[in-house]
């Protein structure tokens, strides 16, 4: 029997319950949650948060134009707030930021609408007025489909409480700091890689996380001595599989490498929404869903940041550009070699988007209580954009899993055939999301005693 399954009749042995409770004349307290609160506003605000937070500037209607990390840890700060305001109508698990409370009868729809807004607006420069202006359309339409007023009331005044309650949390967590990764011209250490040149956030590194003790609570073993003999197979193997020109990669894995260099944030949320509705959640369970893989992988990527800062490795095409001076018989420079798509601008060791996947998917895998399960994802892949070194771009695709941690696998690989990391970054990315994922699973968003 499906999770959906035994949702539905539990249901409807409570149901049953209730009908026979009333023939029997017992006082029946009204429901929690009105019959006619829309069923899908966290997934809505998901959408909506994404959107706005990723979104360029110049997009029709305008986005903020975040990138990872911080665009990761703004999501996640929608979704704790919009956690925070369900759960205080609906009180059945452990309050993120504790101290909030709100009638029964309360609009969860309401709530989570509002409490996503209210951050949105916190995290948007006062003189930014056209997304400003977006979000609070937005808005205006997820409230005029509740139809109860006082539920509706009591659901604004609990979103409120709970966005103030977040945005006073992350007031002083060092995000909106400035300190970019240095580049250094030591040998095995990060160099910035043409085309894009891009030197980002290195501050990431001392940010405050959401849940775990400290940034640096999960620390990796870094890169392979460069003088050893796993270094020079990693670095074989990406050199022959992650070239932009002379790979020796098949079209399915050109397809896989395409498919993880697009943006996680936009597909895996959209995969996961899809999931929330195959599987009938209601608000409560979607708000715990969604806050609990978005704050594993905002987590796991400020651990990889520090990670990235204590290590300070660098990225395949300098390491294959300067080979002659690794040390190593076993690997040999070529200085034309360029990755298949432009390479982000920050050191290698470990995996950024493998730190990100390994958190995400792996909260899900907790959150459902199994590994088995079976779902879609689809990417937009690479477009052709010369100037972010993508020159011929990678047709977007789908893909199919029985496992959410087959995607974990997946990204590992992907992000070798695209030329971005060597394996042992991958596997390390792909470690700490899941020990941030299963910290929080054991510390945070549990049953009520």
């Amino acid at each position: 029997m499906t999770r959906s399954a035994q949702r539905s009749g539990a249901r409807r042995w409570l149901a049953s319950l209730t009908i026979l409770a009333l023939l029997a004349g017992a006082a029946f307290a009204p429901s929690a949650v009105s019959a006619a609160d829309p069923p899908n506003m966290v997934l809505t605000w998901n959408e909506n948060a994404v959107n706005v937070i990723s979104q360029p500037a110049t997009n029709t209607p305008p986005g903020l134009g975040q990138g990872p990390p911080t665009a990761a840890l703004h999501v996640a700060m929608v979704h704790g707030a919009i956690y925070d305001a369900v759960n205080a109508i609906d009180r059945g698990h452990k309050a993120y930021l504790p101290g909030l409370s709100a009638p029964s009868g309360a609009s969860q729809a309401a709530a989570a609408a509002q409490a996503a807004h209210d951050v949105l607006i916190g995290i948007t420069p006062a003189a930014n007025t056209a997304v400003r202006g977006r979000i609070d359309d937005m808005l205006a339409a997820s409230l005029g489909l509740i139809t109860d007023p006082t539920a509706k009331a009591a659901g604004i005044t609990i979103g409120m409480q709970a966005a103030a309650a977040m945005l006073l949390a992350r007031s002083n967590d060092g995000r909106t700091d400035v300190e970019p990764f240095v580049p250094s011209n030591d040998v095995g250490k990060w160099r910035l890689v043409a085309p894009l040149n891009a030197n980002v956030q290195g501050q990431f590194a001392t940010v405050k996380p959401l849940t775990l003790k400290s940034s640096g609570q999960f620390k990796t073993e870094g890169m392979p001595a460069l003088t050893s003999a796993q270094y020079a197979a990693e670095f074989n193997e990406v050199k022959a599989l992650g070239a932009q020109v002379g790979s020796s990669r098949t079209p399915a894995q050109t397809l896989m490498a395409g498919f993880y260099t697009a943006n996680p944030l936009f597909f895996y949320n959209t995969g996961l929404r899809g999931i929330a509705t195959a599987e009938g959640l209601t608000t409560s369970e979607q708000a715990r869903l969604f806050a609990k893989t978005s704050m594993a992988g905002a987590d796991a990527l400020i651990s990889c940041w520090y990670n990235k800062k204590l290590w300070y490795a660098w990225r395949p095409q300098t390491a294959i550009h300067e080979a002659a001076n690794d040390g190593n018989p076993l690997t040999a420079p070529d200085p034309n070699w360029t990755a298949l798509c432009g390479t982000p601008g920050y050191p290698d060791e470990p995996s950024g988007y493998n730190c990100y996947t390994g958190g995400f998917w792996n909260s899900a895998r907790y959150f459902f209580g199994t590994d088995k399960y079976a779902f879609s994802l689809s990417s937009p892949g690479v477009p052709a954009n010369a100037a972010a070194g993508n020159p011929v771009g990678v047709a977007g695709s789908t893909r199919t899993y029985t496992r959410f941690t087959q995607v974990v696998k997946d990204t590992i690989n992907g992000r070798i055939l695209n030329g971005f990391h060597f394996r042992t970054a991958d596997v390390h990315g792909a470690w700490i999301g899941k020990k941030t994922a299963q910290w929080i699973d054991k510390h945070y968003f549990g049953p009520v005693d």
